[in-house]
């Protein structure tokens, strides 16, 4: 199927499609969330950084990555705090005997809470080098001002690395921190969906889906594409066909591997396009809001205003979740056809 221009309006798009059979809706989403709470105490994360005159750096932390990136994005704020290499970067986790406690990845918490843990940590690493700095320097402490990795004297044209600086250390340095958050985060944004449904069979089709988030600060805009995007996708699975089905008998589960129990392939993704409209928080001191809920918070939403929109013209006012093709073609059969109105 060739989609229609996307430079004219929906009301011309609703009706090309109209010519060809399909009913086309459009649904769009204000969704805000709570990331890193509770609202006015949010849980504490550990870290520790350890690094090496070498430049070898260990960063040991709480939270447990399970795919998202989070060794990359760690890897940024350290690189970009003390201007090392990430080359020379270890990230430790899950272990117990080297990560004593921490609190968890949930909730959209985990660069808030472990970024802003590993941040606390390399700013004691900062201040406890800041002596070795101003002896360098020859001047004043309250004179030394520490960005993206270089000390400097404020108002002179004298610096050293905090690379050299380590380097002239005896033995490795290492800070460790169990620190909360200022508050909780409210990431948000806007999500618009179009959909095509085909009247014969109940068959949607996502032809369209957008997306304008405020995640705070993007430390790595193309990891936060990809949370948004597959929340996008675990959305719509469940807007449109995952279900778990019981029998009535028994109790038996009949969805039970995926075999029978549907989720998102994709062939049922469009091409999503991702916006940031990054306002960073002040909350923590990287800024960020959290974005590992943002795609599927609104994807949910948004799929079922799509629908029932091009449901509008045979009276549907409500649909459950999953609006799989079954119940749509049922629910168009039982329904008497109306004009759309302007």
């Amino acid at each position: 199927m060739i989609p229609p221009p996307t430079n004219i309006g929906s009301k011309a798009r609703r009706s090309e499609a109209r010519a060809r059979g399909k009913l086309r809706g459009i649904g769009i989403a204000n969704p805000i969330e709570i990331a890193g709470g509770p609202v006015a105490s949010p849980n504490p994360e550990f870290a520790r950084v350890e690094i090496s005159p070498a430049g070898k750096i260990r960063i040991h932390v709480g939270s447990m990555d399970s795919g998202q990136g989070h060794g990359t994005a760690f890897r940024q704020i350290i690189a970009d705090r003390l201007g090392l290499d990430t080359e020379d970067m270890e990230i430790v986790t899950g272990d117990t005997h080297e990560v004593p406690r921490g609190t968890g990845t949930f909730g959209s918490r985990t660069l808030a809470a472990a970024g802003g843990a590993i941040w606390a940590a390399a700013d004691t690493i900062i201040e406890r080098l800041k002596e070795h700095a101003t002896a360098r320097l020859e001047a004043h402490r309250s004179e030394i001002v520490f960005e993206h990795g270089i000390y400097r004297v404020d108002g002179r044209n004298r610096a050293v690395s905090f690379a050299q600086i380590m380097a002239e250390q005896a033995g490795p340095v290492s800070a460790e921190t169990f620190v909360s958050n200022e508050g909780a985060t409210f990431p948000n944004g806007c999500h618009i969906c179009e959909v095509e449904v085909d009247p014969e069979t109940g068959h949607v089709e996502l032809v369209a889906y957008s997306v304008v988030d405020d995640v705070g600060h993007m430390v790595n805009p193309l990891l936060v594409k990809g949370q948004i995007t597959g929340g996008v996708a675990q959305g719509l699975g469940q807007a449109l066909m995952e279900n778990a089905v019981y029998d009535p008998h028994s109790g038996q589960l009949l969805s039970a591997t995926f075999m029978d129990y549907a989720m998102p392939r994709a062939a049922d993704m469009p091409g999503v396009e991702v916006v940031g409209y990054p306002v960073p928080t002040r909350q923590n001191p990287l800024g960020v809001k959290g974005a590992g809920e943002a795609g599927t918070v609104g994807a949910l939403s948004a799929v079922m205003s799509a629908v029932s929109d091009a449901l509008r013209p045979f009276g549907v006012r409500h649909l459950d979740m999953p609006v799989t093709p079954d119940r749509i073609w049922r629910c168009l059969k039982t329904q008497p056809v109306k004009e759309p109105s302007a």
